[in-house]
């Protein structure tokens, strides 16, 4: 190379080395090594995460849906992954048997408290993401251990309200609110079970971090149902332990429809298995709904209100037959004898004998007819607008006594009392198969009968005329 032009260019790198050193003289390390031959590149100084430019909202939505790979290969990485995550462990069955543990005791002493204790330490509810996995890939044996695994824990949860059933015969009878809340259908549980499913499997799908708040709510919407069965079969409470089963039966079937539709919107393609057990899947989800939907079971109870016209029968009085037929008297036989005299032809002519009928009737019975008119019950059934229920007290504005669900049936005889403004209604129903009676607000009481009149009637004005 021709030394004149060598000597511009080692003038130009000294200038370019002086520039750098004098305007970065701070810098940690410099933007162009002096020592470095003058064709290669210059050092870049690194960048450090945090001060990665932002992205646009656009493109960070993108990202976000990209964490669920559309490619084959990326997809059976990911299921593969996800039932790994989705595997029962010994967790699942020792947190099920605490949590049945504290749930019953809940039940056992109507404390609302207590059950939502238990549900905090119920098991994470990632096998039921993975039975849905099992379902969309078509993998009988995944579905199998996952189903097992969630019917062994319901099992031990129901194990823990069986005991605190049977503990709870000797203080019998009791009001037990919560086993009765926990075994009917509510619009606003279904509308948390709704949220909480499918939360759970997003966040289980696209986040490695275990989900806790969404895996509580669909515990909450399982366990409680199985809890309050088991405690009513221990109890001996009518109809509270089929009733609690078919929640549960509901709840697991909404689930499941969702949970699938859900990992269907995420883009996770079934496989040709999983699609023929997908469908089956939802065809039994969608029977048990429409069922229970169809036979209105079981919602919130409903007895079936007597319907009898009161009659006042008397029974005919039987009159007295007689009978007047004359009895023939017997005719005098004569007996020979020694003749005293000769009979004349007068003597031989019978004389008439007189007939006399004696007729003995029995004193007639005058019937004593007593009308005792028993005053006829209004039905009604517990209406309130808040809180699911209604307090029941023995006075007007009195004690507690307990509290009356949305829908139990209670008949009034027009008694009340009209305190502070408001009316009092003493009111009678069955509860765990015995009468108990209180007084109830009038405005919480929805009449199937027409509803009595409980204003106070004016007093009759008596004018005397002499």
């Amino acid at each position: 190379m021709n030394p004149k032009r060598l000597g511009v260019l080692a003038l130009k790198k000294n200038r370019r080395c002086f520039v750098t050193h004098l305007f970065l003289p701070l810098s940690p390390q410099p933007l162009y090594n002096c020592s470095m031959p003058i064709n290669e590149d210059p050092i870049l100084p690194p960048q450090h995460p945090g001060q990665e430019s932002p992205m646009p909202p656009r493109r960070r939505r993108a990202t976000r849906r990209s964490h669920i790979p559309t490619d084959a290969e990326g997809q059976a990485e990911l299921i593969a992954s996800l039932a790994r995550r989705a595997y029962p462990s010994w967790e699942l069955f020792v947190y099920s048997l605490v949590c049945g543990a504290i749930v019953g005791l809940g039940y056992l002493l109507d404390s609302q408290a207590a059950l939502l204790v238990g549900i905090l330490v119920a098991p994470l509810m990632t096998p039921w993401v993975g039975f849905l996995l099992a379902l969309l890939t078509g993998s009988l044996r995944f579905m199998f251990e996952t189903l097992m695994a969630l019917f062994i824990s319901v099992i031990f949860v129901f194990i823990g309200g069986l005991i605190t059933g049977f503990a709870a015969l000797p203080f019998m009878p009791r009001t037990f609110d919560n086993v009765y809340l926990h075994s009917r259908l509510w619009i606003p549980e279904l509308v948390a079970l709704a949220v909480g499913a499918v939360t759970l499997v997003v966040s289980f799908a696209r986040s490695e971090d275990r989900p806790f708040l969404p895996s509580v709510i669909v515990a909450y919407s399982f366990f409680l149902p199985i809890g309050a069965a088991a405690f009513g079969v221990g109890a001996g409470l009518p109809d509270v332990w089929f009733q609690g089963l078919l929640v549960f039966a509901a709840h697991f079937a909404l689930a499941g429809i969702l949970g699938l539709v859900t990992l269907f919107i995420l883009r996770l393609r079934p496989s040709f298995g999983g699609i023929i057990l997908s469908g089956l899947a939802l065809i039994v989800f969608g029977g048990i709904l429409s069922v229970l939907a169809a036979s209105g079971s079981p919602s919130r109870t409903e007895a079936a209100i007597p319907q009898f016209t009161p009659t006042n029968q008397i029974p005919p009085l039987q009159s007295p037959t007689l009978s007047l037929t004359p009895q023939p008297s017997p005719r005098p036989t004569r007996t020979a004898g020694p003749a005293s005299r000769t009979p004349t032809a007068d003597d031989l002519t019978p004389s008439p004998v007189p007939l006399t009928l004696e007729i003995t009737l029995p004193p007639t019975e005058t019937p004593t007819i007593t009308l005792t008119i028993q005053p006829e019950p209004t039905y009604g059934k517990i209406a309130a607008s808040e809180g699911g229920g209604a307090n029941l007290r023995d006075a007007p504005g009195g004690n507690y006594v307990m509290t009356l669900l949305n829908g139990t049936i209670v008949e009034t005889y027009s008694e009340f009392e009209i305190v502070n403004g408001s009316t009092w209604v003493k009111v009678y129903t069955q509860v765990n198969g015995e009468r108990v009676e209180g007084w109830l607000l009038e405005s919480v009481i929805a009449y199937a009968t027409p509803a009595p009149n409980f204003s106070a009637s004016s007093t009759p004005t008596i004018t005397v005329t002499p």
